[in-house]
Formats: C-alpha cells, sequence, structure tokens
C-alpha cells in the first residue's frame, strides 16, 4: 500500500503540497483527482522517491520508494510515457529496465504481450504513435510485476479500445490485491474505474472517501418531470417550497424528493410522463466541489474575439 503522511513541498515561497495525508489501500483503484496546479504530479514524484519532501514522509509497502532494493519488484509507475528513447526499440528499451532491476528477459515478452506491443516490440519506439506510447509506459510499469501501481493519466491518447482495455487492466490488477493510484481528467473514465478518490487542491486535501459517498454528498439531489401541465403544475411546486427550472421540455426539481412529488401530481390529477431523481455524475460533483480551489480558470462570456484568437 501507499502511506502519504504530513507530505509537504515548498519551492521558495510556494507551497505546492501542504500537509497531505492519505492512503492508496491494496485490492482498490484509488482515483487521484485535482485541478490543474492542485500538486497532484509533485505528490506522485514525491511518492515515487523522485522528487525529495520539504516535509512529511511517502511510503510503498512501510518503506520509501529509495529503500526498496529492486523498485521494479515494489511499485510501478506511468509519469511520462515519451521519456524514452526514440531509436531504441520498445524490446530493448524494456530489456534495460529489466536488466537494470535484475529481472528475466521473460518479463519483457510477457508484459508486451500483455500491452499488445509484441508485434511490432522490435520497431523504434520513435515510429509509435502516443497511444502506443503509453502501452509502452504500462509494460514498463508492470515489468516487475509489483503490488503497487502509481499511474498518471494512463487514458491519454488511446482509442476506444485502448481505453476499455486499460479500464480492464486496472480493475484486473486491484481483483489480484494490488494497490493501484491513478490520476486523470477523463472524469467519466474514472467513475466508471476507481472505487476510492483522494481529492486536493492546491496542495490540500479536500476529499478522501469512496466513489459513492463523494457524489452523493456533492449532489444537488435533482428530479427530473415531464408532463402536457408542466407550466401549471411548476407553481404548484414552488408553492410547496421546491426550486424549479426548466431543462427543454423538461422541469427540474430540487427541494422535494421524488415520492413526494408523485404524491402531489396525483392528488392534482397531473399526467406524468417521466418522474426520476437525477444522479449527479463525478465531474458535476468534482466541478462543484473544487470550483473554490481552481487555480486556472477560464472568464465566462468576457472573451473578446481577439482574445479567442489569441488563445
Amino acid at each position: 500500500m501507499i502511506e502519504v503522511r504530513g507530505l509537504t513541498k515548498r519551492y521558495g515561497e510556494v507551497t505546492a503540497v501542504d500537509s497531505l495525508s492519505f492512503g492508496v489501500l491494496p485490492g482498490e483503484v484509488t482515483g487521484f483527482l485535482g485541478p490543474n496546479g492542485a500538486g497532484k504530479s509533485t505528490t506522485m514524484r514525491m511518492i515515487l522517491g523522485l522528487d525529495a519532501p520539504t516535509a512529511g514522509t511517502a511510503t510503498i509497502g512501510g518503506r520509501a520508494a529509495a529503500a526498496h532494493s529492486v523498485p521494479l519488484k515494489a511499485v510501478g509507475s506511468l509519469l511520462d510515457a515519451g521519456a524514452l528513447l526514440p531509436s531504441r526499440s520498445a524490446y530493448h528499451h524494456l530489456l534495460a529496465l529489466a536488466a537494470g532491476n535484475g529481472l528475466p528477459r521473460r518479463r519483457v515478452h510477457a508484459v508486451l504481450d500483455e500491452v499488445g506491443l509484441g508485434s511490432v516490440a522490435r520497431r523504434p519506439a520513435g515510429t509509435y504513435s502516443l497511444g502506443m506510447k503509453q502501452r509502452l509506459g504500462i509494460a514498463a510499469a508492470l515489468l516487475g510485476d509489483p503490488p503497487v501501481l502509481v499511474l498518471d493519466e494512463p487514458l491519454n491518447g488511446l482509442d476506444p479500445e485502448g481505453i476499455v482495455w486499460i479500464r480492464g487492466l486496472m480493475r484486473r490488477m486491484a481483483a489480484e490485491g494490488r494497490a493501484v493510484m491513478v490520476s486523470s481528467h477523463l472524469m467519466g473514465e474514472v467513475e466508471l474505474t476507481v472505487d476510492h478518490l483522494v481529492v486536493i487542491g492546491r496542495g490540500r486535501l479536500i476529499a478522501d472517501t469512496s466513489m459513492a459517498a463523494f457524489i452523493e454528498a456533492n449532489s444537488l439531489r435533482e428530479v427530473v418531470l415531464r408532463s402536457p401541465q408542466a407550466p401549471e403544475f411548476a407553481g404548484r411546486l414552488e408553492a410547496e417550497g421546491a426550486a424549479v427550472h426548466r431543462d427543454g421540455d423538461a422541469l427540474v426539481v430540487t427541494g422535494l424528493a421524488a415520492p413526494a412529488i408523485g404524491a402531489l401530481a396525483a392528488a392534482r390529477g397531473v399526467e406524468l410522463h417521466e418522474l426520476a431523481p437525477r444522479r449527479t455524475s463525478l465531474e458535476e460533483a468534482f466541478m462543484r466541489l473544487t470550483h473554490d480551489s481552481t487555480e486556472y480558470a477560464a472568464e465566462k462570456e468576457t472573451a473578446t474575439a481577439t482574445d479567442k484568437e489569441a488563445a
């Protein structure tokens, strides 16, 4: 597992990570989320021993990453899929990693087949597409068959088949008892894949909870209804204390649960064509929670044509 306790990183007067504490447990896929500039990459680099913390600790299996005699057997990571020699083949890239960690040659063949690169393993990595480089980076992460995986934007550049594949891979790794930590901005995929969420903003922890609990805690609990008598019924709902707004031909209601709305409609003889709670997505819940922690945000409806062209 990964344990982060009081982790802090300062660059001069700038605090990139501020007293951060959380854990990534075996058997779970943990999503590590935050707006741009939140300190996610810095945190992952400190976990992997690539950056030294100003204060606090980050351990993998009870020890600092650098204290493991064979690093790739302790943790596999993907931080930058493009960090490889373009003239070196995928096979020789992985073979060099294996040799440096005392791993058998057969692991190179095994992970190349695992990620679907076996047939192009002898091609120079510089000829690979972004998605192929991502697969090679994941192959490197799996090389030591580690109990812990740390993956930064693993879906970047993958086609739909590749996205389904990496989703299944992460779920399988967790099912085998591994601790999987994944950072991604693709909220739809995170929602489909992860069990637990750690959310940070401006270097500080703002949520450490299950996916279901996170969405529930940050939901507006809306109900969508459609009715030929919608305009008249909207007034009645507002008289009962609900907030109502139109969304196309539907009414979106907050402040009254679906059973109460149904009972009110029945009592008033209102014909309902649809009455359904609307589940808040992870993206909506994330945006609501991190609104005040976003460091880089575009101004809405104020950009001129010149600004847009310059951007």
